[in-house]
């Protein structure tokens, strides 16, 4: 007897909906009207992208970046409302967040 069949025995009543699992695949962000500052820097020699400028919650902002990283398959980090991604990918970055309806603004170089 799995999980499961404990829970309808203890629960016969209760009916299971699947929305939860239908939210959970495309989470909903919050798009803005002014631009997300796209910027190129070298620190300590490397290379390095810069995100900033968004205007909605954190919670959707390290959604972004998470899904970032994972797309390109390279590290990063999310601090003081910037997403930090550790190479040069702005073009990269660029499609992938006007593809989803952003407005992107390349800064430096």
């Amino acid at each position: 007897m799995d999980l499961q069949d404990q829970l309808k025995n203890l629960f016969p009543d209760h009916v299971q909906t699947e929305s939860a699992e239908s939210d959970s695949e495309t989470p909903k962000i919050w798009m803005q009207d002014d631009p997300i500052i796209c910027k190129y820097e070298k620190r300590k020699g490397k290379p390095i992208t810069i995100l900033e400028g968004y205007t909605g919650a954190n919670k959707d902002f390290k959604a972004l970046a998470k899904e970032i990283k994972t797309t390109l398959s390279v590290g990063g980090s999310f601090k003081d409302d910037k997403i930090i991604i550790q190479g040069d990918y702005r073009d990269k970055i660029m499609d992938m967040l006007q593809e989803k309806g952003f407005n992107v603004k390349r800064v430096g170089g």
